[in-house]
């Protein structure tokens, strides 16, 4: 959905919004219609209450009265009680809705939105500011409504039975309003400032949680723990504020219907000695004034839940007109066993800084193609092009002659297999990680095939739940060995042409190095494989190698052609050469 930014703070986009999420107008209607009936039926009570008083007396008491008025008791009850389930209801189915139209954008998105934005203010757009929206659709909303009917209905039956005792309500009344408003306005600059740190706070949690080993292995529990304080104590101040703020709600309320009550009491009481109303007409009118004053509260407070509303649907409306990937646009690809061309390709990630420059590559169908070069020279950045994360700036990218933005992502995402230097794992079984993303029922021969080949199956087979063994969250129950044994094997089930591996083993010990080598090699088999190298020992024997320097491709050939005609190449590879058999004598 769009909305212009002039809209931006105004009730329309938080109507189109909520329109955008379906709700049943029937019985939302009928939600509201019960509420406004059970506050009409309110507004009987303080009347009944009339009739009761200027008629008391123990005989002139009968069974019709007192059970009429117990019946309007129990009419009241029972109808507020249903209405006030059938709006939560209502508000709760909204918000669902909300929530699902957030999340299917979220999932969405390209990733060059979660590189742009970090993951815990997503979270806290998921969470916190629907939950915003929520209190004000299910609690606040009502409460405005009947409100409002309670305080205009009240007034009119005033005025029909005194209205010159109604004026002097009406003295009061514009007296808390010239206070409540303010404080209103307060509460709606407090509220805003306290989402803002509350996204925050929830992006430290989400930085610092998932990271929690790295937190220890660097003794830097000390540090978070500083950073999360700050974050912590700002909250706690701005809580502080709006507690003040709030405190001055409940007492300027109970002090104006104080002085309401002694003005009604006083001049009522005047009213009644001198026989122009009765002591019963003096009772209704003390019940009318409670039923004008008390929802006052109610209205200040929902219109501060409007505003703060009204923020957070501008920061979900920010989120929903992001332009999503679109999975299904373009042709399918049948046949990814085709040459991957780089044509004059150049890309940066802001303007006036370059991370590739005029690269033209060709990588061979079937045939291994190691990139390789010092850090911070594009190699990363050519997978996430060639993933489709992101378009190049200049050039194309083409495989069998055909752009590769001409077929649909689905289609070709489909073909590709990626085993990262991490191999991050997702909470849940070993099965469930190995069968991830496909769109099919995997048999048990097929799973237990592709573990094998990953020469994942001898440790999964020693565990006391097997395939069904939780990985725990990201897979950190499991070594760096097992986990990019598991993610080898999700690539192997996938069968795809196309395998991209970032430097799979740099980050593994020899003996589970060994293990996965292995596994790669069943891996890469007749496949068009891509490989990052930041180890040279590992691409070697690469079909062909492709320094990368600075966003340039300065020198491409197998190694041994390299090291004669590159001298860059010569270099780095005598270096890294030279460490890793350093490192093998001390192993």
């Amino acid at each position: 959905m769009k909305t212009n930014n002039k809209n931006k703070g105004s009730f329309r986009p938080f109507l189109s919004l909520m329109k955008a999420t379906n709700p049943s107008y029937g019985r939302l209607i009928f939600a509201l219609g019960l509420s406004v009936v059970t506050t009409l039926v309110s507004l009987l009570i303080p009347l009944l209450t009339k009739q009761l008083v200027d008629g008391f007396s123990m005989s002139s008491l009968s069974v019709k009265q007192i059970s009429l008025i117990i019946i309007v008791f129990i009419v009241q009850a029972a109808l507020s009680a249903y209405a006030t389930y059938a709006l939560g209801y209502n508000g709760q189915k909204i918000i669902a809705g909300l929530r699902e139209l957030l999340w299917k954008k979220l999932v969405r998105l390209p990733v060059a939105y979660s590189d742009r934005n970090g993951s815990g203010e997503m979270i806290s757009r998921m969470t916190n500011d629907t939950m915003v929206v929520k209190e004000l659709i299910t609690t606040h909303i009502t409460g405005a409504i009947t409100g409002i009917i309670s305080v205009v209905g009240s007034i009119i039956i005033l005025f029909v039975m005194n209205w010159r005792l109604t004026l002097l309500i009406f003295i009061v009344l514009p007296v808390a309003a010239a206070i409540l408003v303010p404080i209103g306005k307060m509460m709606h600059s407090i509220s805003k400032e306290t989402q803002a740190e509350t996204a925050k706070f929830t992006g430290i949690l989400n930085q610092v949680l998932p990271e929690i080993r790295l937190v220890k292995a660097s003794n830097a529990e000390e540090i978070e723990y500083g950073r999360g304080m700050k974050g912590i104590s700002t909250l706690f101040k701005l809580g502080l504020k709006e507690a003040r703020t709030q405190s001055l709600v409940g007492p300027i309320i109970t002090l104006v219907l104080m002085g309401a009550l002694v003005a009604v009491i006083g001049y009522g009481g005047m009213q009644v000695s001198s026989g122009a109303i009765t002591a019963g007409s003096l009772v209704a009118f003390i019940l009318y004034l409670f039923q004008i004053i008390m929802p006052m509260g109610q209205i200040t407070v929902f219109f501060t839940q409007l505003q703060k509303s009204i923020g957070a649907t501008d920061r979900i409306i920010d989120i929903l007109n992001e332009e999503e990937e679109d999975l299904q646009a373009g042709k399918s690809l049948v046949d990814a066993k085709q040459m991957i061309a780089f044509n004059d390709v150049s890309f940066s990630y802001e303007e006036g800084a370059e991370i590739l420059s005029h690269i033209n590559l060709h990588i061979e169908q079937g045939k291994v193609t190691a990139i390789v070069g010092p850090s911070g020279s594009g190699k990363t950045t050519m997978f996430k092009l060639l993933e489709r994360y992101y378009a190049p700036t200049q050039g194309t990218i083409e495989i069998g002659g055909q752009e590769i933005s001409e077929f649909s992502l689905e289609s070709w995402r489909k073909h590709i297999g990626y085993v990262s230097q991490e191999s991050p794992l997702l909470a849940g079984t070993i099965k469930d990680n190995i069968c991830y993303g496909l769109d099919r029922q995997v048999t048990e021969s097929e799973l237990q095939k592709a573990a094998e080949m990953a020469y994942a199956l001898d440790f999964i087979e020693e565990l006391p739940d097997a395939f069904e063994t939780e990985v725990g969250e990201r897979g950190l129950k499991l070594s760096g060995g097992q986990r990019q044994r598991i993610a080898i094997a999700r690539a192997l089930l996938r069968n795809p042409e196309i395998l991209m591996l970032d430097e799979a083993t740099s980050s593994l010990d020899s003996q589970s190095e060994q293990s996965v080598q292995m596994a790669l090699e069943r891996l890469m088999k007749g496949r068009t494989t891509i490989v990052i190298a930041h180890r040279l020992s590992t691409v070697v024997d690469a079909d062909r190698l492709v320094f990368l320097e600075n966003g340039v491709i300065t020198g491409i050939g197998t190694h041994d052609e390299l090291m004669e005609t590159h001298a860059l190449y010569r270099e780095f590879a005598q270096q890294q050469l030279k460490i890793n058999s350093e490192l093998q004598k001390k192993a």
